[in-house]
C-alpha cells in the first residue's frame, strides 16, 4: 500500500496521484505531467491531458515550476549527520537511510574506507544484517568497498597503514561475510596481482573501479580488457593528465566504455574540468556522487574518518595536512551544479544522478527512471533544485 508519512502518522491509501509540474520521464519530459503510484510502483506516467480521474486517488498537486526526478542513487557515500558506515552499528545505517531522502537520495551503496580487517569485518556484517530488517527511507542496494586494495602513493584520506595488496582470498571472505552485497570495489590495478584481481571481480559480476591509483595508460587499458568498468571520483586520488602520460584520468577519457564518478561540489574538481570530463564522457558515462562523510548535515567542527581527525570548515572536510577527506556535498547540490554543464537538459541530469548508476548495478529494471513498473522512487525539486518532497518506494518520506 502507499504510505504517506507526516511526521508521526502514516496515511494509507490505495493509489497515489502526483500531478502538475515537470515530470522527467524515461523518454520525455512531460510539462506538465502526472505519475500514478500503486503498491510502491509507478503504474502510469504521462502528460496532464491523459491524467486519470478517480475520486479514490490520494492526490498531490505540484506547482508548474516544480520538477519530478527519479530518486537519486548515490553509489559512493560514507556517512552523514554524525554517522558513518564504518561505525558498524545498526544505529548508523538507520540514521543514514532516514536522513538521505532530505537531499533526494532514495538508494545508495554503503561505502567503506580502508581500515583494519576487524573494522571492515564488522562494517560488512552490519550492512548484511541491516538490509534484512524492515527499515524505511533510502534503500541500501549494496556495498562499495573503497580500498584497501589501493596504491599508497594516491591514498588521499585513506589510512595508509591498512592498505593491502590485491588479495582474491580476502575479497572472497569479505564477500561471503557481507552476504554477497559488495557491488563495487575501488582498487589500483597497477599493484602486484591487480590485473588478476580485476578479472576476478568481473567474473563474479562485481564492478571493478579504478581509484586511489597511480596507473599509467597501459595499466588502465589492460585492466579494461580484464573487465574494469568504473573510475572512482574522477581526478581525485589518481594520476592526472600529463602531456607525456595520459594517466588514469586521460585513460578514462580515451575509453569508450568506462563510467566515471564525479564529486561536483566545486571543491574537489574545478567546474571547468568537470565540463571537460562531460564533453569527453557524455551524459551516458558520468555519475554524480557525494563521497560524503559523517560531517554532512552538521556544523563546523572536528569529526572522525577512518580513525583520523577531519576538520569541517565552511563546506570543506580536510585532514590536518590539508588533504581533502570526503565531502559534505548533498546530491541535490551536485545536480544543481551539474545543471551548469553544456549541453544539458533535465533528462541528462536524470541520467547523471540515477539512470547511469542503475544500469551499472543491473537494477535498471526496477530503479533509476520514472517509468511504468519501476519502484516509485521520486524527488520533487524546485527550479533552484531544493528538495520539496521525496518518495521512497511510494512512501512520502520528506514533505517540506
Amino acid at each position: 500500500m502507499i504510505g504517506i508519512f507526516h511526521i508521526e502518522e502514516a496515511i494509507v491509501v490505495n493509489q497515489l496521484l502526483i500531478k502538475g509540474g515537470q515530470v522527467v520521464g524515461h523518454e520525455e519530459v512531460y510539462q506538465p505531467g502526472y505519475i500514478l503510484v500503486e503498491d510502491e510502483k509507478i503504474k502510469r506516467v504521462g502528460p496532464m491531458e491523459e491524467v486519470p480521474n478517480d475520486e479514490s486517488f490520494h492526490i498531490i498537486e505540484l506547482t508548474p515550476d516544480q520538477m519530478v526526478f527519479p530518486g537519486f542513487i548515490d553509489i559512493h557515500i560514507h556517512g552523514a549527520n554524525g554517522y558513518d558506515v564504518m561505525d558498524g552499528t545498526m544505529e548508523a545505517l538507520e540514521e543514514m537511510t532516514s536522513v538521505l531522502p532530505q537531499e533526494g537520495t532514495t538508494s545508495f551503496l554503503a561505502t567503506t574506507i580502508t581500515e583494519s580487517k576487524e573494522a571492515t569485518d564488522q562494517a560488512l556484517q552490519n550492512v548484511a544484517r541491516f538490509v534484512e530488517t524492515d527499515y524505511t527511507g533510502a534503500e541500501i542496494l549494496g556495498i562499495h568497498l573503497e580500498g584497501p586494495f589501493i596504491n599508497e602513493k594516491r591514498a588521499g584520506a585513506q589510512p595508509v597503514k591498512h592498505i593491502l595488496r590485491p588479495d582474491l582470498d580476502q575479497f572472497d571472505a569479505w564477500q561471503e561475510l557481507s552476504n554477497r552485497l559488495i557491488k563495487v570495489v575501488t582498487m589500483a590495478p597497477e599493484m602486484e596481482g591487480g590485473q588478476e584481481f580485476v578479472k576476478h571481480l568481473s567474473d563474479q559480476g562485481v564492478i571493478a573501479s579504478i581509484g586511489h591509483s597511480d596507473a599509467i595508460y597501459e595499466d588502465v587499458k589492460k585492466a579494461e580488457q580484464n573487465g574494469l568498468k568504473h573510475a572512482t571520483h574522477l581526478f581525485n586520488g589518481m594520476r592526472g593528465i600529463h602531456h607525456r602520460e595520459p594517466g588514469v584520468a586521460g585513460s578514462v577519457f580515451l575509453s569508450d566504455q568506462l563510467k566515471a564518478e564525479v564529486i561536483f561540489d566545486e571543491i574537489h574538481v574545478n567546474p571547468t574540468m568537470v565540463q571537460l570530463a562531460y564533453q569527453n564522457l557524455g551524459a551516458e558515462r558520468m555519475m554524480l556522487i557525494t563521497d560524503s562523510m559523517r560531517g554532512k548535515c552538521l556544523r563546523n567542527g572536528v569529526y572522525d574518518l577512518g580513525g583520523q581527525e577531519v576538520t569541517l570548515q565552511d563546506g570543506e572536510a580536510r585532514l590536518a595536512d590539508g588533504t581533502l577527506a570526503g565531502s559534505v556535498l548533498k546530491m541535490n547540490e551536485a545536480v544543481k551544479n551539474a545543471a551548469q554543464l553544456k549541453p544539458m537538459d533535465l533528462m541528462k541530469l536524470a541520467q547523471l544522478s540515477s539512470g547511469n548508476v542503475a544500469k551499472s548495478l543491473g537494477v535498471d529494471h526496477y530503479k533509476g527512471a520514472i517509468r511504468e513498473g519501476l519502484d516509485a522512487d521520486l524527488v520533487v525539486l524546485t527550479e533552484d533544485f531544493e528538495v520539496k518532497k521525496t518518495f521512497c518506494r511510494g512512501y512520502l518520506t520528506i514533505d517540506k
